[in-house]
């Protein structure tokens, strides 16, 4: 099955791009954002995300029975499901256009105010797209400069709220680029076990050894799915055909 052997290694990239929202959503849930003028004068804002999928809303004002009739709202009535859609593909076009609008400096200092100006919901694709910048020489200078403020003899209420800015950014993008590098590894040991088995020429018997040395997993699935749903968009009904009967295989030896 050559030609699927090349499809399943092609789609790999856009694999590792769907999937780092996944990886990261354990620390997301914390992070900074701050509001900017020209004065710079507004105090920083730690803020929960989850209040919605899209982030549309905002942090609940209200709590979870407004959320719930929210909800419910959505379900009976077809006009505001409608209207909420509408505003949640504005607000990833809006996203989409302001991300594509800014470039990562690679000077240290720089990126610090690049990531503090960053929207929360936008910072695990700015830890992808940056990873080759957020070095030793980054980190470093990220800790040198919480040390002088935290260490200073004399402390404004600016200087604090700086410090507070610094320690949630540092816990981000170092849980964040972990958790980066973690989906990387998954996706290339993904892309080597698909070539394995696309390869292979007793299935079942390379699925056994596969099952033994724990190879059977999610990230194998999702990039299965994934040439699948592409082998469907191109066209290509024997290469479909193919990888979804293989997935029903796959599927039987899944146990995590």
């Amino acid at each position: 099955m050559a030609g699927t052997l090349a499809f399943g290694i092609a789609t790999v990239s856009a694999s590792a791009s769907a999937s780092i929202s996944t990886a990261t959503a354990a620390f997301a849930t914390v992070t900074t954002s701050r509001i900017r003028t020209s004065s710079r004068n507004f105090r920083t804002k730690i803020r929960c995300i989850g209040w919605d999928p899209e982030g549309i809303l905002g942090p609940p004002t209200t709590g979870h029975l407004a959320r719930r009739e929210f909800t419910q709202r959505l379900e009976n009535d077809a006009e505001a499901r409608a209207e909420f859609q509408r505003q949640v593909q504005e607000e990833k076009e809006r996203r989409r256009a302001l991300r594509e609008s800014r470039t990562p400096p690679s000077n240290p200092a720089e990126l610090v105010e690049y990531f503090l100006d960053t929207e929360a919901q936008e910072l695990e694709l700015e830890i992808a797209r940056s990873r080759p910048l957020l070095n030793d020489e980054f980190f470093n200078h990220l800790k040198f400069e919480l040390g002088q403020l935290r260490f200073a003899v004399s402390k404004t209420e600016a200087m604090e709220d700086r410090v507070i800015e610094l320690e949630a950014l540092q816990k981000a993008l170092l849980e964040g680029t972990e958790a980066y590098d973690k989906l990387q590894a998954n996706i290339v040991k993904a892309r080597a076990n698909l070539t394995k088995i696309f390869t292979s020429k007793d299935v079942k018997a390379t699925l056994l050894d596969m099952v033994e040395k724990n190879e059977i997993n999610k990230p194998l699935l999702a990039l299965l799915d994934e040439n699948i749903a592409s082998a469907h968009k191109s066209n290509q009904k024997q290469a479909a055909e193919y990888m979804q009967k293989l997935r029903g295989t796959v599927v039987k030896y899944f146990t995590v």
